[in-house]
């Protein structure tokens, strides 16, 4: 059993009529975090959600709130934030002009800092700011919508990001996002993967919430 493994739900794959009802639901059955898609409609092809709705969502769970900011200015917009109730902000570093400063900027201002790489983004690109973050986030799908195909070659970048922060970072966490579910789940931890972010998976099921984040912990646990 890994003791280290959490479990993420995605609410953008909630039912926005029943948020509230469904984090809570989601925290229940014993969520890790709650992961938060911010995208802007240019870096990616897709519109989501603002400072406004994660302030909303604070106030409706007690659990750690992951934001995703898939934004073609980020640092715009890490303030705005992190007055709203995030407790992490994970960047694309394909967009940000001075990574490690942006990084140092989210870590000012009591945050947990995270970097994303797409998944035709090398994961060596890491290499020089590894030390300076708390989380690292492979996309196993093309960032923009849920629902889609896990792409295979993550396992073997998922595997390479493990290995360098094993080296240079053990303590930073090492999440995946796209294509998350019960085939999925397993293969990504053994490949090093800790944090599980999945949407359709668990809001999505054809079992209740709880029952599929129980599930998901269960494949995710298993050799």
């Amino acid at each position: 059993m890994n003791a280290n493994l959490k479990i993420a739900p995605s609410i953008l794959a909630a039912d926005f009529a029943r948020l509230g009802e469904q984090i809570a639901e989601a925290e229940a059955a014993g969520a890790d975090l709650i992961h938060v898609d911010v995208m802007d409609g240019h870096f990616v092809p897709n519109i989501t959600i603002g400072p406004v709705v994660i302030e909303a969502v604070r106030r409706s769970t007690s659990l750690p709130l992951d934001v995703h900011l898939m934004l073609s200015e980020p640092d715009r917009y890490l303030e705005a934030f992190a007055k709203s109730g995030a407790d992490a902000l994970t960047i694309h570093i394909e967009v940000c002009q001075n990574i490690r400063q942006s990084l140092q900027r989210i870590r000012d201002m009591g945050l947990r800092a995270g970097i994303t790489l797409n998944p035709d983004t090398p994961i060596t690109d890491i290499s020089e700011v590894i030390t300076d973050i708390d989380q690292v986030l492979v996309m196993s799908v093309n960032a923009g919508f849920g629902g889609q195909t896990f792409i295979e070659q993550s396992i073997t970048r998922i595997e390479q990001a493990r290995s360098m922060l094993d080296r240079e970072n053990p303590q930073a966490n090492l999440a995946v996002d796209g294509g998350i579910n019960l085939t999925t789940a397993s293969r990504v931890t053994q490949a090093g993967a800790n944090i599980l972010i999945a949407g359709h998976a668990i809001f999505q099921g054809e079992n209740s919430i709880g029952a599929e984040i129980l599930a998901l912990r269960k494949a995710a646990q298993s050799t």
